[in-house]
């Protein structure tokens, strides 16, 4: 059976990792390894992905994953990649997002008989004792060395600079791996690679405070193949919470990735062979669109769920091929008082989420990019007739992949 850390460097995932050599020689009996999850929003979003399906594989090859909660440093708010200070948010908003986050979480990783479990920071860090953690803990860290971090390069150089609250981040996320350590015998926190520095200090921390072997490793961020983020819809992020970004969006996004980076994307968000996403990423020309056809069901698939993965296929289908009926695109219903009230197109463009503004919306009717019951709208003031409405709605559409189906209620 193949090294995991083969399967993930063959898969696209490995950036970073300490002692690599005595790593390898770990991974070959069963570890606890764990991965932190800061519950800022009440769903995971795609850039948590990467991570979850790491931990799949690991789970996979015998190793017993650590889903943690941040409960706790979602107090504080991690600096990394950020300007300016994280908004604060109240005990009940993190908690109320943890929760929300441990039920998706099950979607992707097996908890059953404790091959998987799911732990909250807060339970630890929301009752230390100051004085006590900066004595014991504080202790251990250098602050020439903690500035030298990356995480805190952004912060520095920013107009508002970096609050002490922020900078003792660090402290707390390696607190965090020796707790670990210390409850269930955890040896590697893995995670995204802009997370590097704080994981050294984990890996450190456990490695001079209790003299035992630990380790961290950092996966590749989800990026194009000209170095941008992924993962980013004219909503924001792109969701895994059905609520947020709907099957036949997140499906849309997959069937839209750029063709240099169907292979990328295949490797690291499906469970497919190597081989067979190696010969998907060799199509070119316009059979490069089978694979990302493939590409899209899988991903949604695994995020969704097998029928609204067919769903949303169908619902391309019938939209670029003519091929079935559209019930499956995006819905969006309004009422007969709404259409009294406003029944502006540039209105319905906003509320149904296919633009952020009103702005965006005349901009988009000024490009030609709008259509309503495949009609080309052109007047800024264009409005919606409740006679316009058949027993399946009217399509309004933004562009060639924004669709709503939109329903009288």
């Amino acid at each position: 059976m193949q090294h995991v850390l083969d399967t993930l460097r063959e898969r696209g995932f490995l950036a970073q990792m300490t002692f690599e050599d005595e790593l390898y020689e770990q991974l070959k009996e069963p570890t606890t390894f764990y991965v932190g999850f800061d519950p800022t929003a009440d769903s995971l979003h795609i850039g948590h992905y990467i991570p979850i399906m790491a931990m799949a594989h690991m789970q996979k090859a015998g190793h017993k994953p650590i889903a943690l909660m941040g409960g706790g440093t979602a107090m504080i708010g991690d600096p990394s990649g950020k300007t300016d200070m994280r908004k604060m948010m109240t005990v009940e908003t993190i908690d109320d997002n943890v929760a929300a986050i441990k039920k998706q979480m099950s979607r992707f990783l097996d908890f059953s008989e404790g091959k998987a479990i799911i732990v909250n920071n807060g339970d630890w860090l929301r009752n230390l004792n100051f004085i006590e953690f900066m004595r014991d803990i504080g202790s251990m860290f250098s602050v020439n060395t903690m500035l030298r971090a990356d995480c805190y390069k952004a912060r520095m150089e920013s107009e508002n600079g970096l609050s002490f609250l922020e900078f003792t981040y660090m402290l707390m996320q390696s607190y965090d791996f020796l707790e670990l350590f210390h409850r269930y015998g955890c040896r590697l926190e893995m995670g995204g690679n802009d997370q590097w520095s704080n994981m050294l200090g984990g890996a450190d921390l456990v490695r001079r405070k209790d003299h035992e072997k630990a380790f961290a490793c950092t996966f590749q961020l989800l990026l194009t193949h000209d170095g941008k983020k992924m993962g980013k819809t004219e909503k924001g992020a792109l969701w895994l919470d059905p609520n947020k970004c709907s099957p036949f969006d997140f499906y849309q996004y997959w069937r839209n990735v750029d063709d240099k980076d169907v292979e990328k994307c295949l490797g690291l968000l499906t469970f497919l062979p190597m081989d067979e996403v190696r010969r998907l990423g060799a199509l070119e020309g316009s059979e490069i669109n089978e694979a990302k056809k493939v590409l899209a069901f899988e991903v949604t698939k695994l995020v969704h769920g097998e029928e609204e993965a067919q769903k949303a296929a169908e619902a391309a289908l019938a939209l670029f091929a003519g091929g079935m009926n559209a019930a499956n695109v995006p819905t969006f219903e309004i009422s007969a008082a709404d259409l009294a009230n406003d029944a502006r197109v540039t209105t319905m463009l906003v509320a149904s989420g296919l633009c952020k503004s009103q702005s965006d919306a005349r901009n988009q009717i000024k490009a030609g990019a709008v259509t309503l019951a495949d009609e080309k709208v052109t007047d800024m003031m264009a409005t919606i007739d409740a006679a316009m409405f058949g027993e399946e709605g009217v399509m309004l559409q933004k562009g060639k992949k924004g669709f709503r189906r939109l329903m009288l209620k």
